[in-house]
């Protein structure tokens, strides 16, 4: 935690709502496809407890993807979250979000990885990106993690947001 403390995300008590893009920010980025053209992915076992810590705190939380492919609504309903994919504009689904979930701009978390999510982050209160996001995402970023996508990145933001409300995880 005393890591966490001084390289926090300044603020971040006021968080309410977190919203992560899914490729690259759940998952490595990567896709498996199969000879009969089935998609897999590979997801981070704790960053499902990292949800779990997050919803602990009292912080809604939802996936928002372009993507297609159901794998991101099976992961979401693994890990209990909404996602809403297939998406073409994720700023204007960002505002939609917020609005739906009664919550201010300045009080939205949102973590991506690529270039499709630089509109999303702009509208966001707090910015966060994996360590292997595009250049320029990492420029937006107020936070980037340790971790590059799939690997615990939300389970280190669980540890971010924990750590600016004075607890312990």
């Amino acid at each position: 935690m005393l890591a966490l403390a001084g390289r926090g995300l300044p603020g971040a008590e006021r968080v309410r709502l977190v919203v992560y893009d899914f490729d690259g920010v759940m998952t490595d980025n990567r896709v498996i496809t199969d000879q009969a053209g089935n998609e897999s992915v590979r997801a981070n076992r704790s960053d499902g407890l990292g949800v779990n810590l997050i919803r602990d705190l009292g912080i809604e939380q939802v996936i928002l993807s372009t993507e297609v492919n159901p794998v991101v609504k099976a992961r979401a309903d693994k890990i209990g979250l909404e996602a809403v994919h297939g998406i073409r504009d994720k700023g204007s689904a960002l505002l939609n979000l917020a609005e739906k979930h009664h919550i201010s701009l300045s009080e939205v978390l949102f973590i991506g990885n690529d270039v499709n999510d630089a509109d999303a982050m702009g509208y966001a209160g707090f910015k966060v990106a994996p360590a292997d996001a595009h250049p320029a995402i990492l420029a937006l970023a107020d936070y980037v993690t340790t971790a590059p996508g799939g690997h615990g990145v939300v389970r280190e933001l669980a540890d971010v947001l924990t750590a600016a409300r004075g607890r312990a995880t």
